[in-house]
């Protein structure tokens, strides 16, 4: 499948003293949503402004669409809508006025951007707020004027910085919805450090940590390269002959419980999950428990991304020593 980003051997050094990014490499193909994924200060915004040629890269390069991205490359940038973190608007504009006058930057019609803002408009939530000067924003209704003033020029790809910081939890899931349909028609690049946000929303998913790549591929693979063998229970009843139980059980190499409730059992490598889980269950019938829930304890984003964070400091270590 055609690429839409192509990163290769990215390198960022300012001032000769911090290294921001270190020979990052992915690649995003055209019509997916990808998660660009790290911690705070990982270097996901200097990423994003080296690929949209805000600056040039210390080492290695960038394509859009096939093409070397420079701070030249304003034809590639106009294919791009682009929401950076915590936009800003001039305060006495109203929105009305402000996506007209990024559609003439654009040199869209005016007809065209009439058409378009006021499709967009609707589509953010913001038809009935359009006459309101942007000042009295609060936080969600600024995101998504960055959102329609990022689609203003109907870009084939859209790169978004952080867009459900700050939100309030309607906000997020709003955002998210408006990103997931638009999903269907255009590449989205999303940086975020909320994992539950990319696990929603995204297919693949690109992973940095301290400047440096340590994952990158689709949510599923992401998820089972750090997986653990442990199911997660939640019982009802007297956990004592079900732990007794666990210990001559061949299949099971550990448990842990959890408070009054909990199990986590730990199976043996060759065991596959689903044998595991049938184990279980099986085991918990036969002592008479309720089951409240079964699940893997790495089956959420958070753990495999806590975990390949684990893995890459514990390298960092080892190069050190």
């Amino acid at each position: 499948m055609a690429k839409a980003i192509e990163i290769e051997n990215l390198t960022k050094i300012f001032g000769e003293k911090l290294i921001a990014v270190n020979n990052v490499s992915f690649s995003v193909e055209k019509g997916a949503v990808f998660g660009f994924l790290g911690p705070n200060g990982a270097g996901k915004t200097t990423t994003i402004r080296l690929l949209l040629g805000l600056i040039r890269p210390t080492a290695g390069e960038v394509r859009v669409f096939g093409e070397q991205m420079t701070p030249n490359s304003s034809s590639l940038r106009k294919r791009i809508g682009y929401l950076p973190t915590n936009p800003r608007f001039p305060p006495r504009m109203t929105p009305i006025r402000y996506l007209d006058f990024v559609g003439r930057l654009f040199n869209v019609g005016r007809e065209e951007r009439a058409n378009r803002l006021s499709n967009l408009l609707r589509s953010v939530g913001l038809l009935g707020d359009a006459s309101r000067e942007i000042s009295g924003f609060s936080t969600g209704m600024t995101t998504r004027l960055g959102l329609a003033a990022a689609l203003m020029n109907d870009p084939e790809m859209l790169i978004l910085d952080e867009p459900t910081s700050g939100l309030d939890p309607a906000g997020r899931r709003s955002t998210l919805e408006l990103i997931a349909e638009l999903g269907k028609e255009k590449t989205i690049l999303v940086s975020s450090h909320i994992l539950s946000d990319i696990d929603r929303i995204c297919s693949d998913v690109g992973v940095i940590s301290d400047g440096k790549s340590i994952f990158s591929g689709s949510m599923k693979e992401m998820k089972k390269s750090t997986r653990s063998h442990v199911i997660r229970l939640e019982l009802e009843g007297d956990l004592g002959g079900f732990c007794a139980a666990l210990k001559t059980a061949g299949w099971a190499t550990g448990f842990e419980t959890r408070g009054d409730y909990g199990v986590d059992i730990t199976f043996a490598p060759d065991i596959s999950m689903s044998d595991a889980v049938r184990e279980a269950t099986e085991l918990v019938s036969r002592h008479g428990l309720d089951l409240i829930s079964v699940t893997s304890s790495t089956s959420s984003i958070e753990d495999a991304f806590m975990a390949l964070l684990r893995e890459d400091q514990s390298h960092g270590f080892l190069r050190a020593a």
